[in-house]
């Protein structure tokens, strides 16, 4: 089972949140991701909450491809 220390990846208003409520809140939720980034991100590709960001293809094809780079070593 994977796990994740949630006070390494989130701001601290949303540390104590539910998972639920995590995925929907807004990217600037994530620890070093400003309002501005937010609204970057938004503007891109359409990324408004912490789970659009997990499912944005982009994101996916990137992790793929290191997960590819560290089995090549």
């Amino acid at each position: 089972m994977a796990s994740v220390d949630l006070d390494e990846v989130l701001d601290k208003a949303w540390a104590d949140k539910a998972l639920p409520e995590i995925l929907g809140a807004p990217v600037s939720a994530l620890k070093g991701v400003s309002d501005r980034d937010g609204e970057l991100l938004a503007e891109a590709f359409g990324v408004t909450t912490v789970a659009h960001l997990a499912e944005l293809k982009y994101v996916r094809w990137a992790q793929a491809l290191a997960a590819l780079g560290a089995a090549a070593k």
